[in-house]
């Protein structure tokens, strides 16, 4: 695929039970992006036979990353999917917009015209009956379990019950597994038979206080709660996904732009990134402009992990590295190699503008954060679906 797809492609071809016999673990995947959550549970041998997304961006980027895209991607506003168009799966994956739920968002919550496609999603399960796979696995930002006081997350969760689907939640930042901080909620659902379980549930890196507490005060839900292993600690530091791009590259910014970046940080950033210019050795940061007192600011990240990559809105999303050592600073954005490195997938084929592939990143999920879940959470509880 080499120019823009910005038609409807053909509607994949419904498959049953039967076609799918020879498919190890299919999936259905929706607000499927850029394929990065694909990639994850590929490399645990999961198989998606259908996914769908509104975004011909998006669509652009995983058809570069999976030619076979055509025969089962559906370029579609989820609120008008056919049910019975789609293939038999035994997981769905909705990885619905975190625009009204994150704390950079208007908090419009499930209501909000973006993350109120979670409703979309539903209606779709809701529209296969006894077709509708015994898994689910959704993700999205931590703001979800606060927003509007817990109710939206309460909904959410209570129409997955009244689906058949007993439920779990788990919090993970990506910086176990890559130099980027990167929190995420997850809620797996499962077909249950047994009714509602009243779990005693306490603080753990996979549950923090506040999703213990929510768990606790909520026994009204139709829980199943697992026990997981415990997370990996990152082998990798940010200064190893960098590329080697030389001084005189296009990328780094004039000295008059990097200068009026400097010039924007706080005396305690700017102490900090003087502190680096007078090294006798190369050291790297990164750093967001934020609005703070009406002020455009830069702040400087010296921790040896990238922030969180996000959509390049407004400008403001754009995370740039700060290069300094030898009494001299270079300054440039990330470019979207190093991006698909933050996220897992070093190999990924980037070939559209940088700010098309700064949004797809940053709506992405991190792929060998979907990899552990696929092995510790999603494998194990399919075995004991059979």
């Amino acid at each position: 695929m080499t120019k823009k797809r910005t038609d409807r492609i053909r509607k994949p071809v419904v498959q049953t039970t039967k076609n799918l016999l020879q498919t190890a673990k299919p999936v259905l995947e929706f607000f499927a992006g850029i394929g990065l959550m694909r990639m994850g549970l590929e490399r645990q041998g999961w198989s998606v036979v259908y996914a769908n997304d509104l975004d011909p961006d998006k669509h652009e980027i995983y058809g570069h990353n999976f030619p076979d895209a055509d025969d089962h991607f559906e370029l579609e506003d989820i609120h008008k999917l056919k049910a019975a168009n789609l293939p038999d799966a035994v997981l769905a994956t909705a990885s619905f917009p975190c625009n009204d739920l994150s704390l950079a968002g208007a908090r419009a919550g499930l209501g909000g015209k973006q993350s109120s496609a979670f409703w979309g999603f539903i209606q779709v399960l809701e529209g296969m009956g006894n077709r509708r796979p015994k898994i689910v696995l959704l993700e999205n930002v931590v703001g979800f379990l606060n927003s509007n006081g817990g109710q939206d997350f309460k909904s959410a969760l209570i129409a997955l019950n009244q689906l058949g689907y007993a439920v779990d939640s788990i919090i993970i930042d990506a910086e176990r597994f890559v130099p980027q901080s990167r929190k995420r909620l997850f809620v797996v659902g499962s077909l249950a038979n047994d009714g509602v379980e009243c779990p005693l549930v306490f603080n753990s890196e996979h549950r923090p206080k506040a999703m213990a507490d929510f768990i606790m005060s909520h026994k009204g839900i139709m829980w199943k709660i697992r026990n997981l292993p415990a997370l990996p600690n990152r082998s990798m530091e940010f200064e190893s996904i960098l590329e080697d791009l030389p001084h005189d590259a296009e990328q780094w910014w004039s000295e008059e732009r990097a200068l009026y970046l400097l010039n924007q940080m706080s005396p305690k950033h700017l102490a900090s990134a003087e502190k680096l210019i007078g090294r006798r050795k190369w050291s790297y940061g990164t750093v967001f402009r934020r609005v703070r007192n009406g002020k455009s600011m830069g702040e400087l990240r010296l921790d040896g992990i990238a922030g969180c990559l996000r959509t390049p809105r407004g400008g403001s999303g754009r995370q740039i590295l700060f290069k300094a050592g030898f009494s001299k600073y270079f300054v440039r954005l990330l470019t979207p190699r190093e991006c698909a490195r933050l996220m897992g997938a070093d190999d990924f084929k980037v070939e559209v503008p940088l700010n098309q592939a700064l949004f797809g990143f940053g709506d992405a999920v991190c792929v060998p954060v979907i990899q552990w879940i696929a092995a510790n959470y999603l494998d194990p509880l399919l075995d004991e679906l059979k």
